[in-house]
């Protein structure tokens, strides 16, 4: 009898890590991703070996997550350097992972998340003439429209990988069409791999039972942002949203921490900001959770808000529905298709402070509404697992690895 040869895939995530906690630093929906992901392959028979940048002194070189997937540490540049010098470093994070993969006899796709781990695709495709698949999460021209401006090395990157990759994965339909209309028709194929939510953690629970476990009082109504503290997300609009707002007992729970070099400055302006509104006694910080610890922050809100400038998917929004809290969300990006206005939540096209006070007031002034946006929500998000989005991805590894690669153009 003939035993089929494990696939096996080198998965990029240069600039974060997978085992990092999200809503630190520069980690976020895209690490859960990552980890999620990967172990959901692993449990399919894909081998998933994930290289990501050791940025402390302390790390094991690899870490086993559970069977078929592991985390490699690996060594390049100094330990606790910024986001943005991490271009300096990618040749030298590119050589040792080549050391690596040819250390484990060799490797069958590379899959890189994010611009940074495309650059290191880019040139693992080469080396081991094996298909490239790209993730992006974000895209620089997409968060260009939004306000959001990246360098112009970050463009070019992009559009050098899109030229190249065998595939380019993206969660939506909303995606899909901002890549092609910022960078064109891929060369390569686009093909949509929605995230999933773990159900066994993000589901319907008591409200009462999470309102204590976190220390908030039953008689508030709820208010709940999680997320990084940076002006992607939106935060200053959820505080000004929250002083516009007629409802006098709307408390905002902040949930999340620093991101970027200038991360904490961003985050003591949010705090002088709910002072200067005079909301200090309205809001409550709350430092990074451990992922799986978010769902009881999201049982206990009346109502969460995403005010995001731009969102390729938005995770935060589908695990918070999934635990049965209607969301109030920018109608940006991957948004879009996650929240079905009036029936899940409500889509905000406007990203002023009052527009939002708006909607949070329509869903917690009605709480029949409310009950049944919770219930769609619910519902809706049995839709997404990590189950069904590995099944589609190792179709498409299958897929990549039968036919021929595609030409650099």
């Amino acid at each position: 009898m003939t035993i089929e040869k494990q696939r096996r895939v080198a998965i990029i995530s240069l600039h974060t890590s997978p085992l990092a906690q999200p809503g630190v630093g520069d980690s976020g929906g895209m690490n859960v991703y990552v980890r999620e992901m990967a172990s959901a392959l692993a449990q399919q028979g894909t081998e998933c070996v994930v290289y990501t940048r050791a940025d402390a002194a302390d790390l094991p070189r690899e870490v086993v997550v559970e069977p078929g997937h592991r985390v490699v540490h690996v060594q390049a540049g100094p330990h606790h350097l910024p986001k943005e010098a991490l271009t300096d470093i990618i040749d030298e994070f590119t050589e040792a992972v080549v050391d690596d993969i040819e250390a484990r006899g060799g490797v069958d796709a590379v899959h890189a998340h994010y611009w940074l781990s495309g650059e290191v695709g880019h040139a693992l495709k080469h080396r081991f003439d094996v298909p490239l698949i790209v993730t992006f999460h974000t895209l620089a021209r997409v968060k260009g429209a939004g306000g959001d401006l990246e360098p112009g090395c970050r463009e070019a990157a992009e559009a050098a990988q899109i030229g190249c990759a065998d595939a380019v994965c993206v969660s939506c339909d909303a995606e899909r069409s901002e890549l092609i209309e910022h960078y064109g028709v891929p060369a390569g194929r686009v093909v949509i791999v929605s995230p999933g939510v773990e159900h066994a953690i993000f589901g319907p629970g008591d409200r009462c039972g999470a309102r204590k476990a976190i220390g908030e009082d039953d008689d508030v109504r709820l208010v709940l942002f999680a997320g990084r503290i940076q002006a992607l997300k939106g935060p200053d609009v959820a505080i000004r949203a929250l002083a516009l707002m007629n409802e006098p007992r709307a408390r905002l729970l902040v949930v999340g921490g620093a991101s970027g070099s200038n991360g904490h400055v961003q985050e003591e302006e949010m705090r002088l900001l709910a002072d200067e509104l005079g909301l200090s006694d309205r809001i409550r910080f709350v430092a990074p959770q451990p992922h799986h610890l978010l769902s009881t922050f999201y049982r206990a809100a009346d109502v969460i808000v995403v005010p995001s400038r731009s969102e390729s998917f938005g995770l935060v929004a589908l695990e918070a529905a999934a635990c049965g809290t209607p969301v109030v969300a920018s109608a940006v990006g991957g948004l879009t298709s996650l929240v079905e206005d009036g029936v899940t939540g409500i889509l905000v096209h406007s990203r002023t402070p009052s527009a939002f006070a708006e909607a949070l007031d329509v869903v917690l002034s009605d709480s029949a509404m409310a009950t049944s946006m919770s219930m769609a929500g619910a519902v809706a998000s049995l839709d997404y697992s990590w189950t069904v989005a590995a099944s589609r991805l190792n179709e498409v590894y299958s897929e990549l690895c039968s036919v021929g690669l595609l030409e650099c153009r």
